[in-house]
């Protein structure tokens, strides 16, 4: 049944409307989820075009910034009568008279202008042309900015952590790929053949799903070389991330064929002669497609928090490689968490990330079935 207040609005549109309409009009009644699809719009922009997002270079070390804390930027200057613009201040380095440890502090009389759509270091743009335009540029290279403070190298955790999404966000991704594949593949044949095929399937289902996820991970994870290029170990990471995700996925598919196989359409397409790939493709699949899109959507936080556990212990992605668990990975000793909280800044992105895909992926759950309240 429609939801009431769709039939309302729309009592003309409903009755003509497609599935993916429904969906849309359910969906967008959904405030938190809708706001949720804007943070993962935005997130997702950030990983695709990190350089362009980023202020500095993230693999640039500066030993006179080690540990920088953050700064603020400005956009009401009243010192000197009144201007509005954005700018920050340059920071001063002391040294504390009786620890003599390293002290920063904000120098009132070096205010430092900010360019929007400036230039700065040269980055590459999804591998196809290099550029140097940034959405925030300083002018005084000589003064960088740090939103989130520095590390221990003195290198920018803003520009690590903005360069970090394009590998965590897109693991999630690539990964419930390869899981929605092997669960589509092999629950569907396992569901629309059944008998002994269906047996040998649900038994190997069955053994994916004993299996402690952690430990296998850590343990697939751990026999990786530490030598291997980055791209590499990306790939391998995301395999392996994919091998214990697809069994759920395989047992829900298989579910659902077996259901559908008995349907009148489908004996339909049957006596039709048409053949039993597009019975499986064109006709049950997209049955309950929508359900497989908010599987999916909940499945992207659970590859993400992975990836970021495995690195975040060493066992995972490996410097120089730029990931959220990486660069966690500084926040390990109490040092950090004693005098450089910012060091945390990647752990609040992946907070962030989870969250609005899990607002969304409810939200698509809940819409994707408009005929039900």
């Amino acid at each position: 049944m429609v939801d009431a207040t769709i039939l309302n609005d729309r009592p003309d549109r409903v009755a003509v409307a497609a599935q993916w309409q429904l969906i849309w009009w359910a969906f967008k009644r959904h405030k938190l989820a809708m706001a949720a699809l804007f943070v993962t719009v935005a997130m997702y922009i950030v990983a695709i075009f990190p350089g362009f997002f980023a202020i500095n270079d993230p693999i640039l070390q500066n030993a006179r910034s080690t540990f920088h804390p953050p700064q603020s930027i400005h956009f009401l200057d009243t010192t000197n009568g009144f201007s509005f613009g954005p700018y920050y201040y340059g920071m001063k380095l002391t040294r504390d008279p009786n620890t003599l440890a390293a002290i920063f502090v904000e120098d009132t009389n070096t205010k430092i202008p900010i360019q929007f759509f400036g230039r700065g270091y040269t980055y590459s743009v999804l591998g196809l042309f290099e550029t140097d335009i940034h959405l925030i540029a300083t002018t005084d290279n000589t003064k960088p900015l740090y939103l989130f403070g520095a590390d221990r190298l003195g290198r920018d955790v803003y520009s690590r952590t903005v360069q970090g999404a394009q590998i965590s966000l897109s693991i999630g991704l690539v990964g419930v790929f390869l899981s929605l594949l092997l669960g589509i593949v092999l629950g569907g044949i396992s569901g629309y053949y059944g008998g002994r095929i269906d047996f040998v399937m649900q038994r190997v289902i069955d053994f994916v799903l004993s299996l402690p996820t952690i430990p296998i991970w850590l343990a697939l994870a751990a026999a990786l070389p530490q030598g291997w290029p980055a791209a590499l170990q990306y790939m391998m990471i995301t395999i392996i991330l994919s091998f214990t995700g697809w069994a759920q996925l395989a047992r829900v598919v298989r579910g659902r064929f077996l259901s559908l196989r008995t349907e009148e359409f489908v004996a339909a397409a049957r006596l039709d002669g048409v053949s039993e790939g597009r019975i499986i493709f064109r006709h049950m699949l997209p049955s309950f497609s929508s359900h497989i899109i908010a599987s999916m959507t909940l499945a992207v936080p659970a590859m993400i928090l992975a990836e970021t556990s495995l690195s975040f212990l060493g066992l995972g992605l490996q410097p120089p490689t730029v990931s959220w668990g990486v660069l966690l990975r500084e926040a390990q000793n109490i040092r950090s968490i004693a005098t450089a909280p910012w060091l945390f800044m990647p752990g609040l992105a992946v907070v962030i990330a989870v969250m609005a895909l899990n607002l969304f992926g409810d939200g698509l759950r809940d819409a994707a079935d408009p005929y039900n309240k």
